[in-house]
């Protein structure tokens, strides 16, 4: 208990400190890679062998993106960087679920207020919405990054239960719409849409690991809170790694919030994507196109 509250006075102390640790103009930018935990499965399917190869180096290119956050003491901004895949097009996801999208994403740790610019089936989304307050249990256990002593932090990421449960009913749906077709589909082992492998909701541990050696509160994406830069984060089926540091070039950056696309919150936006998806199972569904190849992301 004691060894608790220490922690707790040092992270309030540590916090107190950042302004008189870096000056006003302290600017700085982090470049990150990420790789999200991704099973493909075209064992069983009627595909050429080449086909095969470059469906799971498409799979390959679009889970794994490099990100560049420009920060300074009370903002930042999140990019992703974009970049050509095999065949000449651009690669990466082209929408997004609450989190970093593939646009930007500005925060402002001072007012708890962040800007998430992302696309969503070719429309553009401009989510203004309040930061969320994560809940950092702060450990002892140390790491090296680079040239920086980073220490681990922990917090629980609450899943949105809604709108996985519209998605798993959507999916009930068209299940019992066909009764036929899913009995087939269930005796080859496969779902009849893109809901079928859908699990229930659960909460994930997000670790973090943070270097007070950079006292700024900021972080990839969402991440943000702990006393010093947060140099890696493990989210349960992302990982994001630093690679690189740029602290206090001659240039100034501009760090300024997206302003194109459609301004909602977090959770109109939420209910947009929601039926979205369902419209999506339903088209798959009218079209005959359960028996597809099966891709998983894992928690």
């Amino acid at each position: 208990m004691m060894k608790t509250k220490r922690l707790v006075i040092s992270f309030v102390l540590m916090n107190c400190l950042v302004c008189a640790a870096i000056g006003q103009d302290f600017q700085g930018k982090a470049f990150y890679k990420t790789k999200t935990n991704v099973e493909i499965n075209l064992d069983d399917r009627e595909i050429p062998e080449a086909m095969k190869q470059r469906i799971r180096e498409r799979v390959k290119s679009r889970t794994e993106q490099s990100f560049e956050l420009v920060f300074d003491r009370t903002t930042s901004v999140y990019t992703q960087e974009e970049k050509l895949d095999a065949l000449g097009t651009q690669s990466g996801p082209r929408m997004a679920f609450a989190g970093a999208g593939n646009g930007e994403y500005f925060k402002n740790i001072q007012n708890q207020e962040y800007v998430n610019q992302t696309e969503m089936f070719g429309k553009m989304f401009l989510i203004k919405d309040s930061l969320n307050t994560w809940e950092w249990k702060l450990g002892t256990e140390t790491k090296q990054i680079g040239n920086y002593t980073c220490y681990k932090a922990t917090a629980t990421r609450q899943v949105n239960e809604e709108m996985m449960t519209r998605m798993r009913n959507a999916f009930d749906r068209n299940r019992d719409s066909n009764k036929e077709e899913a009995k087939d589909s269930t005796e080859q082992g496969n779902g009849n849409s893109i809901l079928a492998r859908i699990e229930e909701p659960e909460n994930v541990e997000v670790v973090a690991w943070y270097t007070p050696e950079i006292s700024v509160s900021q972080g990839p994406g969402p991440y943000w809170g702990l006393p010093g830069l947060i140099l890696e984060v493990n989210n349960g089926r992302t990982a994001i790694l630093c690679s690189k540091l740029v602290l206090n070039s001659k240039e100034k950056l501009k760090i300024e919030a997206p302003k194109k696309g459609k301004e909602v919150s977090q959770e109109e936006y939420n209910s947009i994507l929601a039926e979205k998806m369902e419209e999506m199972s339903e088209q798959f569904r009218s079209r005959g196109r359960g028996n597809g190849a099966r891709i998983m992301i894992r928690g």
